[in-house]
């Protein structure tokens, strides 16, 4: 034997194997194969953006039935540490934040914001006991500025509703027109020609 062909006979005989397996509906006889046994798994890494320097982490560990735990931790553009821990299991997916309490906190108001909101709630509050007794309040009336910007804003909008009324008269005319002149195209699937 040559040695050509002694790589033929290797590269070939891994396509002789049994293939009745992919092709089902030629297959006599059925073989049930049980599944594997769940596979833990368990996984751990660290980066960075440029060597020596780790600011991301990854661990998670498996148990192979669906339960799940982990956590991940990045340093955030403010150079803060932020943590989620997290676990997924037969009720859902569950994750608890770590050291995002200055995310979720309010901004503490400045003294003229704080007269503001305060002129502001008062306004409401009288609007709204006005209203409840039904005697109308003195609403502000617009400046001439404002005025005049409402009256060109009415013009524009009365001038383009006309154009689309004429552009929708224009097709609807062009239909009319095509349907009046247009022979019907009667197809008739069975007339033999």
């Amino acid at each position: 034997m040559r040695s050509d062909d002694s790589i033929a006979i290797v590269l070939i005989s891994p396509c002789l194997g049994d293939v009745s397996h992919l092709l089902s509906e030629y297959s006599t006889t059925t073989t049930t194969t049980p599944p594997p046994p769940p596979r833990p798994y368990r996984f751990q890494y660290q980066a960075g953006r440029y060597p020596g320097n780790v600011d991301r982490v990854h661990q998670e560990i498996g148990d192979g039935s669906g339960r799940v735990q982990g956590s991940y931790s990045f340093v955030d553009p403010k150079h803060k540490v932020r943590t989620v821990q997290y676990a997924a299991d037969e009720t859902g997916f569950h994750a608890s934040l770590i050291n995002y309490e200055d995310t979720i906190a309010q901004p503490i108001d400045s003294e003229a914001v704080r007269l503001a909101k305060e002129k502001h709630f008062r306004l409401y509050q009288k609007i709204a006991e006005a209203n409840s007794h039904g005697v109308p309040v003195n609403l502000p009336r617009d400046s001439a500025s404002v005025g005049r910007a409402k009256d060109k804003h009415i013009q524009l909008y009365q001038k383009i509703a006309e154009e689309h009324a004429a552009i929708a008269n224009q097709r609807e005319a062009e239909r009319l027109a095509y349907e009046a002149t247009s022979a019907i195209n009667d197809v008739n699937p069975d007339h033999v020609y």
